[in-house]
């Protein structure tokens, strides 16, 4: 978790706590709010101490509890301004996927120019319907989430549509650890792979493959995309982060060249696609 990230969430929570004590019926210590709310008494220590994140009903709830209703909108503008850089799959995924995609669609529809590497999957723009389905899928079984699998499928197929612009650019660089991954059943794979060696030649696509024996100047940590040079999205199992400082895009941009001095392009690259598919087999698929 960054440590821009940590410290407003324990703004925050000095933040309840000075709520706390200024309770309009007289001052409430930790055990009374946590007894008023039905909380157990930890959470209330949590949060205050910035060890856990507070969701919009927990501050909705700590403003009434505390007797002062109006402190809500502050409390929630305070959340939302550390949460717009860090957006947990919890919260997101609320109504599914298909709203985490249109948003995506919104940002890649603002580009230009976008720069991304992929460690363990295709990249978004570049998926077949069936491969992204068994994505959300996996992905829904993962976080609990609704299944709104067929609607965040057309979604992510819409985006592709950038793709067809002129002027625009899409620099993607894949490790080829993704290319093997069965996530998916073989014959969704080959056809996944069929897609990318397709791209490859596409005046908007600059497809680079990094070779399982490439050497390595850093190691292949995780996926990330830079949008033209003004946001950088990168996501880990609990959240995506969203950085716009010039800071991090700078040094993202950085990791990204560093890597691209290792991977593979046009025939070259083809040849790894077309290794990697010669060796499915549809026994390997494992439900």
């Amino acid at each position: 978790m960054s440590t821009d990230y940590q410290q407003a969430r324990e703004d925050l929570g000095v933040r309840l706590r000075e709520v706390r004590l200024m309770a309009a019926d007289g001052r409430l210590t930790g055990t009374q709010l946590a007894q008023r709310l039905g909380w157990p008494h930890s959470k209330i220590y949590k949060l205050e101490g910035g060890r856990q994140t507070a969701t919009v009903e927990d501050l909705r709830a700590w403003a009434d509890g505390v007797g002062h209703p109006d402190a809500f909108d502050e409390l929630d503008a305070r959340l939302k301004g550390f949460e717009s850089h860090i957006r947990s799959w919890r919260r997101q995924l609320a109504s599914g996927h298909r709203p985490v995609q249109d948003t995506w669609n919104l940002e890649v529809g603002r580009s230009k120019v976008i720069h991304v590497w992929e460690e363990a999957v295709v990249p978004g723009l570049l998926p077949t319907a069936d491969y992204a389905r068994h994505m959300f899928l996996r992905y829904a079984d993962l976080q609990g989430s609704v299944r709104d699998t067929d609607a965040a499928v057309r979604a992510r197929l819409e985006r592709q549509t950038w793709l067809y612009t002129r002027g625009h650019k899409f620099h993607a660089l894949i490790w080829e650890a993704a290319l093997h991954a069965l996530i998916c059943p073989p014959a969704v794979l080959a056809g996944q792979l069929d897609r990318l060696a397709g791209t490859i030649g596409m005046d908007t696509v600059e497809l680079g493959i990094i070779p399982l024996g490439a050497s390595l100047k850093i190691p292949t940590a995780n996926g990330f995309w830079i949008l033209d040079d003004r946001l950088v999205i990168a996501e880990d199992w609990h959240a995506e982060l969203w950085l716009d400082d010039a800071d991090s895009v700078a040094t993202y941009l950085k990791v990204w060249r560093t890597l691209r001095e290792s991977a593979v392009y046009g025939a070259e690259a083809h040849n790894v696609i077309s290794r990697v598919r010669r060796t499915l087999n549809p026994r390997d698929f494992i439900l």
